[in-house]
């Protein structure tokens, strides 16, 4: 956790689910006093300026148009040249591409002990009902954003993460 990580840190967040926020206060725990947790999206957020972003595991389930406002104000409330981590579910988009991943990721997660009809399903449901884009179109929405010195730091499956900067 940053928070554990930093300890002269002071961190917000912002989620739409109010349980993700409710898991956050649980997982902080006495660090919470550390953390202004906000219910919204971006536009709830403080305007700052901040030093750095995070957004992991969110912005797959956030359509294009909304993502690309969503990553402009959030360049928008940090301080010049401060750092940005994004990961989410991103990976090829070409003919076949979108089954052959979503088989791998159905495919680890039964490997790791989920049922394979429920990894199955799962990974029906997330193609089904998630915007997922190509890695190349996720860097070109971090530009568009406004950030430079975008650059791929993970990928594992299904998933990709880039820092970029504002």
């Amino acid at each position: 956790m940053f928070v554990e990580a930093q300890p002269g840190w002071r961190f917000d967040g912002v989620d739409p689910s109010a349980e993700m926020l409710d898991l956050a206060r649980l997982t902080l725990g006495p660090l919470t006093a550390r953390a202004e947790l906000h219910h919204g999206l971006i536009d709830i957020a403080p305007e700052g300026p901040f030093d750095g972003a995070a957004c992991i595991l969110t912005l797959h389930f956030v359509a294009r148009e909304e993502r690309l406002r969503t990553l402009r104000e959030l360049r928008r409330r940090l301080k010049p040249g401060a750092a940005f981590v994004v990961a989410h579910f991103s990976f090829p988009q070409g003919e076949g591409d979108r089954d052959l991943w979503l088989s791998r990721y159905a495919a680890f997660a039964a490997s790791s002990g989920i049922d394979p009809a429920q990894a199955r399903k799962a990974g029906t449901t997330i193609g089904e009902r998630l915007p997922i884009f190509a890695p190349e179109e996720d860097e070109q929405l971090l530009r568009d954003a406004g950030f430079s010195g975008v650059s791929l730091f993970y990928a594992g499956f299904t998933f990709r993460g880039w820092a970029a900067y504002a």
